[in-house]
């Protein structure tokens, strides 16, 4: 079953990006196998139990040490890294469409509380976060960010558009910027559209009282179905890490599954 939930092509992607281990002082229990703890870190992700109840005898390690390794990737970067590799073999192959983009938000409620918190309006004002994604043409996602569930909607607009990796072409130099972005009315403002001028991006966004959501969803509903792919992956349906970095390293590597998929297809 594990080794279903990460096959060697995702394994060889990720095996040369992990960190190396630094050497014990004093001898004792031989560190858990890197493979074994990615492949707990996906099922923990994929299921949404928490850590403490893994199947040891499954994955050979307690989930407390599957959780200290997902720490450690995080803090190197390992999840970011994963992506951008991803993304320059689908970018390379003519898989990455740059030519729109699309970006929304979902909330989830935090269980427990912790940075990027707040108090949610559609769930009587208990504590979430928001998920932005920014997606290609295809749905794919090219970056992501999290906030608290109070935080407005146009505000992550230009932090997503900027966090997307030059992302290799087949021709020609790498791509980063999209040449059309749509979103809804939520970030409709003079000063998104100008930001977005100054891109070189031609702004669809939908303005309150003039144009429909239906008009422009033809394009634009690619990006709730990438959010309905996120939320198969059950650890990302609510927020149970207090701790805000092990939280987005769970969501970017959902995010590395969903490009993984494509390059599959």
């Amino acid at each position: 079953m594990a080794r279903d939930l990460v096959p060697d092509a995702l394994w060889e992607r990720v095996a040369p990006l992990l960190p190396v281990p630094k050497k014990k002082k004093k001898p004792g229990r031989p560190r858990a196998d890197d493979r074994a703890a990615f492949e707990a870190i996906v099922f923990v992700l994929r299921t949404g139990i928490p850590w403490e109840m893994l199947p040891t005898k499954q994955f050979g390690l307690s989930g407390m040490t599957a959780w200290r390794r997902l720490e450690q990737w995080t803090r190197a970067g390992v999840f970011e890294q994963l992506q951008r590799v991803l993304l320059n073999e689908l970018g390379q192959r003519s898989q990455v469409d740059f030519s729109r983009a699309s970006i929304d938000s979902s909330t989830v409620r935090a269980s427990k509380g912790g940075p990027f918190t707040g108090k949610n309006p559609t769930d009587r004002a208990k504590a979430g976060s928001k998920h932005h994604l920014l997606v290609d043409t295809k749905g794919q996602p090219l970056a992501e960010s999290l906030t608290g569930a109070n935080v407005h909607d146009t505000h992550e607009m230009f932090p997503l558009l900027d966090a997307v990796p030059d992302v290799k072409q087949p021709r020609g130099h790498p791509r980063h910027r999209p040449d059309k972005l749509h979103a809804d009315k939520a970030y409709s403002s003079r000063k998104n559209r100008r930001g977005l001028r100054r891109r070189g991006i031609t702004a669809r966004i939908a303005r309150p009282g003039i144009e429909s959501k239906q008009r422009l969803g033809r394009h634009r509903w690619v990006v709730d179905r990438t959010n309905a792919w996120k939320n198969r992956q059950r650890r990302l349906r609510v927020r149970d890490e207090r701790r805000d970095d092990i939280h987005f390293g769970l969501l970017v590597l959902g995010c590395c599954l969903i490009l993984f998929r494509s390059l599959q297809t």
